[in-house]
This record gives structure tokens, sequence and C-alpha cells, in this order.
């Protein structure tokens, strides 16, 4: 006889379990996955852009990497710096909020529990239940306050820390955008020395097609979308960024040469 496994409200409630949701490090990790997945993305299209460009324009391997290298610090620092103040505001927003409602509390009460009537009649509770409600959450200052945070303004807490979602994006945007430059840092190797730039930019392309890959496959998960597509579509996103690169180059050659 096969084993049937016993009835799941028998089996002690783990959420991380039931959610296949990682702990210890690679849960931490996880967290910050968006982060990690749009760094990524930013990092290996713009980076692959310019060398596209560069390719485009004809020019030689030093100048690439010059002006890969240039962009891979300069638009990583600024990518990540604009996380952090985006996160910050965002928290600054909430704390200014929570503040507010506290005052609102301490000071207008009344104001502040007919406002929570007010929600959980929209939500259908009416008579002696409503009012059962109201006096339970408005027992309990902090659960109050929480309650019109979420119900009324739809403010909820973050638990990523600004510095954190930088450094994430930071870190994401210079490792997957150091893909296509790999090739190019490879080059100095004396295995690889006799290859051409041509064939330097094609494996740069290949390298970052499959950059584009798994990230493609991040972002799938991120957003809960079908692995494909995703896939797809971050492949279309980087390969139309280098031919527009490509194009750009080549044209302004011909016209300063």
């Amino acid at each position: 006889m096969a084993h049937i496994d016993p009835p799941l409200k028998h089996q002690p409630h783990d959420e991380a379990r039931l959610h296949d949701v990682p702990t210890g490090i690679l849960g931490r990790f996880q967290s910050y996955i968006t982060e990690f997945v749009y760094g990524g993305i930013d990092g290996a299209v713009t980076t692959f852009a310019v060398v596209a460009g560069a390719a485009g324009a004809g020019l030689g391997i030093n100048t690439t990497l010059i002006l890969g290298f240039a962009n891979l610090i300069a638009d990583g620092f600024s990518m990540s710096v604009g996380a952090y103040l985006a996160a910050k505001t965002d928290e600054e927003t909430y704390d200014r909020a929570l503040k507010q409602e506290y005052w609102e509390v301490d000071h207008l009460p009344e104001v502040e529990r007919a406002e929570i009537r007010e929600i959980y009649q929209a939500k259908g509770f009416k008579g002696e239940l409503l009012e059962q409600v109201v006096d339970v959450i408005c027992a309990d200052k902090d659960r109050w306050v929480d309650e019109m945070m979420k119900s009324e303004l739809e403010l909820f807490q973050e638990d990523k820390k600004p510095l954190a979602k930088a450094w994430m994006t930071f870190v994401s945007f210079n490792l997957v955008g150091f893909v296509p430059l790999a090739v190019y840092v490879l080059h100095y190797m004396p295995w690889m020395a006799e290859y051409t730039t041509s064939e330097l930019f094609t494996l740069s392309a290949s390298a970052t097609g499959l950059a584009f890959v798994g990230i493609g496959m991040l972002k799938a998960r991120v957003n809960s979308r079908p692995v494909l597509r995703s896939i797809a579509e971050t492949v279309l996103l980087g390969a139309l960024a280098a031919v527009l690169a490509y194009a750009a180059g080549d044209v302004l050659e011909s016209w300063l040469a």
C-alpha cells in the first residue's frame, strides 16, 4: 500500500516551508533578489552597450576596456545612490506618518476611533460586532496606530535597509556588468592574445547573452512570471540596446572620419 502523508493540518505550521522560502544566508539574499535582478540587468545592458558602441566605432581593446570600466564604476555607483535615496525617502515618509498617527491618537482619539469604525464598516462589519472590533483595536495604542498606517494610509514598514539595498544594487551591477568586459580582460592572457577584435566582440556578446538568460530566470522568480517569457524579454532588451549602440558607434565613426 502506498504511503500517504498525514494531513497538513496535523503538522506544525511552518510558513517558510509551506511557501518554499529559503532560510539562513540564502534567505537573506532572496529578500534582496529584486535589487540584484534589476541592478544586474542595468549593469549588463549599459556595459554591453558601451562595448557594442566601441565595436561599431572600431575602437581598440584598450579604449573599450577604459570606457567599459568607467561606465561600470560610475553607473554602478549612480544606480546604488539612487536606490539608497529612494529607500531612505520611503523610510522617512513612513516614520513621519507614524509619528503623526501617534500624535493624532493621543490628541484626537475620537476622530481616530471614528476612522477605525469607518474602515471596518467598509469591510462589512456592523452592529455589536463592529463595536467589539473597534474596542479591541483601540484598546492598544500600538495596534491602533498600526491599523491606521496600513488601512488608512496604506503604508507598510520596509524590512530592507536602504544601505543594504544600495550595496546589493552596486554589487549586482558590477558583477553582471563585468561579463561583457571579461573577454577583453582575458585577451591579455597568452592563450587568447591572437583573437581579433571582432572575435572578442562575438565572444563578449555570447557571454552577455548567457548572463541575460540567468538574469531573466531570476526576474521570472521575482515577478512570478513564465520563465521563457522573462528570458526572452531580457535578452531582447539587451540585444536592442546593443544594436542601437553599435549603430550609433558605426555612424559616428563614419561621420568623424
